[in-house]
């Protein structure tokens, strides 16, 4: 099934104070299947991280359309965005991006409690997702007292606490060593098995050839997109 969707998307930037336009994306065609795993690829400037902000409605298109299950997400107010953002997309960062002052749990918990969760069913759900990634005997810890790889862990927790349609992951192994990026990988690659949907953006091969599918951008447009493997391909093609 076809769970996410862009057509002829295009993104134009303006720089201040000049004519000049800058055009990141030039009207592409992307269907993402769901529980597939998809490595989006490219050098810098190649529109990778700016289709990424649009799939997590960081942003808006300049033309085009976004649907996201069947909502055309183009179309929707700032308000509407947002909810979508909380509800339907999760998002992993290179740098975790978690509170320094609040332990791991509360870090979690953090998006069911502006949704107005009540107490108890946010710590349930946060113990759950921590016990998912190995990190329930952390639960008490802060950022600063565990690895890199630890942070990376709650930070993918966080991500599921919404149950998204769609994982989004920025250069998710960036700042971590080889081994710990690896470790990560495997927990992405177990979050696919249970049916998660998973976009990446890496400029590291060996991290994009552990995906299901590699698309490369180049000035704006789909160079590439090919899957690394037959039997997904044909798995796709009976639930597309």
């Amino acid at each position: 099934m076809i769970i996410a969707s862009v057509q002829q998307l295009t993104k134009v930037y303006g720089k201040a104070g000049s004519q000049v336009r800058v055009h990141a994306l030039r009207g592409i065609d992307i269907d993402f299947v769901e529980g597939e795993s998809v490595a989006i690829c490219g050098a810098s400037g190649s529109g990778k991280s700016t289709l990424l902000n649009l799939l997590g409605c960081l942003d808006r298109p300049t033309q085009g359309r976004y649907f996201l299950g069947d909502v055309n997400v183009a179309t929707l107010d700032d308000d509407q965005l947002s909810e979508i953002r909380g509800q339907r997309i999760g998002f992993v960062f290179q740098n975790f991006n978690l509170i320094p002052q609040l332990t791991i749990q509360a870090n979690i918990e953090v998006p069911l409690f502006y949704q107005g969760i009540p107490q108890a069913a946010r710590r349930q759900k946060s113990h759950e997702l921590l016990e998912a990634v190995g990190l329930a005997d952390r639960c008490h810890h802060r950022p600063n007292e565990l690895s890199g790889g630890q942070q990376q862990r709650a930070a993918i927790a966080r991500s599921l606490v919404n149950d998204p349609l769609i994982l989004l992951a920025d250069e998710p192994t960036g700042n971590l060593d080889t081994a710990t990026g690896q470790r990560i990988l495997g927990v992405f690659e177990e979050l696919k098995s249970q049916g998660r949907t998973i976009i990446l953006v890496t400029h590291e091969p060996e991290v994009a050839a552990r995906c299901d599918r590699m698309i490369t951008l180049r000035d704006g447009l789909v160079h590439e997109d090919r899957y690394t493997n037959s039997d997904h391909r044909t798995a796709a093609a009976a639930t597309a």
